[in-house]
């Protein structure tokens, strides 16, 4: 195994594989990892110099149960299996999850005609405990939300959960169980051959026996360097607000409310880190880049937010962002097999791929299979055990055994997210130590609090230059 960043890719045998997935975002991570269960020569290579560095990392972080999905659709069979597996691998290696439940709150006459229907969809999708509630039996279960509601759709089993650790847990697993993590690696052409591809990267050259494009926003962009044009990625940008920690009492479920042409729409939701967040919004755009937030996208949430939950605007805001989902034009993920080029396209997954993750993970190892690669059998995978970063659930801060131990985590360097010394240190020494600041954040939370690092952010970084020698020693 091997984790590369940085200079020229091994050459020879070395820089030959079974299987390339391109993209380390959710998707491509999971389905890494489930290759690695066989005997395969796999890598994972990403444009950008850490894993999760597009959609996976700004979203809407739920655990969905496809109770909304549309019936019959390969996205729904995926998001259902995904929320199974998922649940199961997230208690098996620490990654937090919270199963708050989710309310679709009806607002006019309208949408609360539309609650039946959506429960009826819940129940064609498998999901059989919604249960349509009264105003008054909202407003017991959720005092703050604002006058005007009219009834809600109980939704049990939607959870929130941690999108950084889940992404980096499948890349972990992945790279301990044998594959190879090529990273600063983006793909500028795709020469098909029999028996090998050649990807031409700016590091180097690839040569691979089959080929899975598992790129996000740029999937029809690595599908056209192979010859396809089945399908065009709009982005789709979702801007969002953070709220501080002391806003987490007003609300007890993810608000949803009734969805519309464009998605669930703006929901408010509690955060495995203790915060509130509401979001998103949905502008298409014609830039795959254009993560910025907007005065106007975000006054339209507050708009939104204040009739929601009216005291949601009297908290502070600790951090806004926008994140960028690939819509195609169609209520289904774009997953294909082409036999003849021995290639899988992986495409259009939308805000649910988390969710499905490991579920597209599976689908395509069997759509691999079809194309003619041999897996071998099945072995077992490195053990994992991820550290936590949810607020519900034990913190290194009290834990006087682990203290007592290593008293660098009794060192609280950040104090809004109360993040130890000991925390940073463990993620710039890990597996897929972080390539920046950033990625520092997500794997630790410091930074991340109120303050976002103008107390901090100076030891921080002399902790991240510190363990510079590690991180390079990734190559």
């Amino acid at each position: 195994m091997s984790v590369t960043r940085t200079g020229p890719l091994p050459e020879g045998s070395d820089a030959t594989y079974d299987v390339v997935v391109v993209g380390a975002g959710v998707v491509g991570s999971a389905i890494a990892r489930t290759l690695a269960r066989h005997p395969l020569r796999v890598a994972l290579v990403e444009a950008a110099n850490d894993v999760g560095e597009g959609t996976s990392k700004a979203n809407t972080a739920i655990l969905h149960t496809g109770f909304d999905a549309l019936p019959g659709t390969l996205e729904a069979r995926l998001v259902r299996e995904g929320y199974r597996l998922l649940s199961s691998y997230a208690q098996e290696t620490g990654i937090p999850v919270e199963p708050v439940g989710a309310l679709l709150v009806a607002w006019d006459e309208q949408q609360r005609a539309a609650l039946p229907r959506l429960a009826e969809k819940a129940e064609r999708n498998g999901h059989r405990t919604t249960r349509l509630l009264t105003a008054s039996e909202l407003l017991a279960r959720e005092p703050h939300v604002g006058p005007g509601t009219l009834a809600a759709l109980d939704v049990p089993g939607e959870s929130v959960i941690c999108p950084w650790t889940t992404t980096l847990a499948y890349a972990t697993q992945a790279v301990r169980s044998g594959v190879d993590l090529h990273l600063g690696c983006r793909v500028e052409k795709v020469r098909p051959g029999d028996p090998y591809h050649r990807l031409i990267t700016r590091r180097g050259v690839l040569r691979t026996r089959h080929l899975v494009n598992a790129c996000g926003l740029h999937a029809d962009a690595f599908d056209a360097l192979v010859g396809r044009e089945d399908f065009t990625v709009t982005p789709r940008r979702g801007q969002l607000l953070v709220f501080d920690k002391f806003a987490r009492d007003l609300v007890r479920h993810i608000l949803l409310p009734v969805p519309g042409p464009l998605g669930k729409g703006v929901l408010i939701a509690p955060t495995v880190y203790g915060n509130v967040m509401l979001g998103p919004t949905a502008e298409d755009l014609d830039d795959k880049t254009a993560t910025g937030t907007t005065a106007e996208g975000l006054a339209g949430l507050r708009e939104q937010g204040g009739r929601i939950l009216p005291a949601l605007l009297d908290e502070e805001v600790t951090a806004v962002y926008a994140g960028l989902r690939a819509a195609t034009g169609q209520e289904d993920y774009r997953i294909a097999a082409h036999p003849g080029l021995r290639y899988v396209t992986v495409g259009g997954i939308r805000s649910t791929g988390l969710t499905a993750s490991l579920a597209i993970a599976e689908h395509v190892r069997g759509l691999l299979a079809d194309c003619g690669l041999g897996l071998g059998p099945e072995r077992p995978l490195a053990r994992l055990r991820m550290p936590n970063l949810g607020e519900a659930f034990p913190r290194p801060y009290r834990d006087a055994r682990l203290i007592a131990r290593d008293p660098d985590f009794g060192a609280v360097v950040c104090h809004c997210e109360r993040v130890t010394r000991g925390e940073i240190r463990a993620a710039l020494t890990s597996t897929i130590p972080p390539g920046g600041l950033d990625g520092l954040r997500r794997r630790t939370r410091a930074r991340g609090g109120r303050c976002q690092g103008n107390h901090c952010g100076a030891e921080v970084r002399a902790l991240f230059e510190e363990y510079a020698e590690h991180r390079e020693g990734t190559r």
